[in-house]
């Protein structure tokens, strides 16, 4: 499937870190309104550099294009690729207004033309383990769900030198003036919607807690940098979910049930490792003690955060059925990259694309569905503008309720933690005796 890429930013480089998994895309070439971006990313990729935006859509070998660019620009790029006949995957958000959001997919529903957008975490091994271990019933019935977008303090860390692979400045004045719940709350509604199914209301707060994050002017001045949600889904599960600029690293997802609880420690790790802790009296009673709270053996053996669950490993769709993209783009620096990715994990981008394109080629539905965007849209919207009176809002969208990847669903998965042993045996009547009241 050919691709056409209008934007080549910050983000470019990030999906094309992976675009070589994925078999069934062709980049046939780069557009972007600043003429030496577009050279330099053409060059280092060896592709093909469009004149603008309008000779790039008038491209017939062209059969979708992704959208890369800023989020103001999102609605009218994305209606002119529709008009012109492509399939389209947009970053996120898809628009800030869903008067916007309605029409995009009706023209997109009117030309016969599929219209896809990010993120794609859903589709990670990570998230498709979490899903699939949620149905296969190992933590009982869900309650309640914890996640956590803290994304560290950008401010204090220099984000004004941070550059891409080939260069391109990390928009930081942007991000403050869209905010971090625009940019990054889509990550978590993505896997929560998946796995829960639509929200019934949501009760938020928004609040700018950063006034002095940058000395430079920001337009507009107030944008929220704090945001916190509780959601209530249809399916009767109650979500958590927090966004901010404002406190260190954490990226947390937590599963509850009654049973148990499934963790991982970050979305953005697509192969990250998931933990299942059975609930017991031993585990409940133990973390509570200061020995075991600070003493990963002693956890271990309580059984305090779980076990590490076997990865679903998936091939990413339409995998194997045509030869790789060839790219000439290599440095020593390649060694260091490989060394970050293993310390801070690495999303495949691209995934969604390889979605689309596998949906377009075999005639299904792809993932996600005009309605879950649209529900994402109008969750991502209430969250950003909910401002400090925490009103709680219905949804007016929804979608039916989907299920994890078929190769997930039929994969065998060892949820066995073993036993105790009579060292935990012997601890867990200490406990007990300890902490009866």
């Amino acid at each position: 499937m050919n691709v056409g890429v209008i934007g080549c930013g910050y983000v470019f480089d990030h999906y094309m870190a992976t675009w070589g998994r994925h078999p069934g895309l062709v980049l046939k070439g780069v557009a972007d309104r600043d003429a030496r971006r577009r050279d330099i990313v053409a060059s280092a990729y060896a592709l093909k550099a469009y004149e603008n935006n309008e000779v790039l859509l008038a491209d017939p070998d062209i059969d979708i294009v992704a959208n890369f660019t800023s989020i103001e620009s999102h609605y009218e790029v994305t209606r002119a690729a529709l008009t012109a006949g492509k399939h389209v995957y947009s970053e996120k958000p898809l628009v800030t207004d869903m008067d916007e959001a309605r029409e995009l997919f009706d023209l997109a529903k009117q030309k016969g033309l599929h219209l896809s957008c990010a993120p794609s975490n859903a589709m990670s091994d990570t998230v498709q383990t979490m899903w699939k271990a949620v149905r296969d019933g190992t933590v009982g019935d869900v309650r309640i769900v914890y996640a956590e977008f803290d994304d560290n303090l950008v401010y204090l860390m220099h984000p004004e030198s941070w550059r891409s692979r080939t260069g391109a400045p990390w928009p930081h004045l942007h991000e403050y003036e869209q905010g971090c719940t625009y940019e990054h709350v889509g990550y978590h509604l993505t896997w929560l919607c998946a796995i829960f199914g639509p929200v019934k209301t949501v009760t938020a707060f928004s609040k700018q807690i950063l006034p002095d994050k940058t000395d430079q002017p920001l337009v507009p001045p107030d944008t929220p940098d704090f945001s916190v949600a509780c959601l209530d889904f249809e399916s009767g599960v109650t979500a958590r979910v927090t966004c901010s600029i404002g406190a260190p690293f954490d990226h947390r997802m937590r599963i509850i049930g009654n049973k148990g609880m499934l963790t991982a420690d970050t979305y953005r790790h697509y192969q990250c490792p998931v933990y299942l802790e059975r609930f017991s009296q031993l585990s409940l009673n133990a973390r509570k003690a200061v020995s075991v709270r600070t003493n990963t053996l002693l956890q271990w053996l309580f059984g305090v955060g779980g076990r590490r669950l076997q990865l679903l490993r998936i091939p990413p769709p339409g995998a194997g059925r045509d030869t790789l993209p060839k790219t000439r783009w290599f440095s020593p620096g390649d060694i260091l990259r490989t060394l970050r990715r293993r310390e801070l994990g690495q999303q495949d981008k691209t995934v969604g694309i390889a979605e689309l394109a596998d949906a377009i080629r075999v005639g299904r539905p792809p993932f996600p569905s005009p309605e879950f965007t649209m529900h994402l849209t109008e969750l991502t919207l209430a969250i950003q503008g909910a401002g400090t009176n925490s009103t709680t809002v219905k949804l007016k969208t929804r979608f039916d309720a989907i299920s994890p990847r078929p190769e997930a669903l039929q994969a065998s998965q060892n949820y066995s933690l073993g036993g105790s042993g009579w060292v935990a045996d012997l601890a867990n009547r200490w406990l007990l005796r300890m902490h009866q009241h």
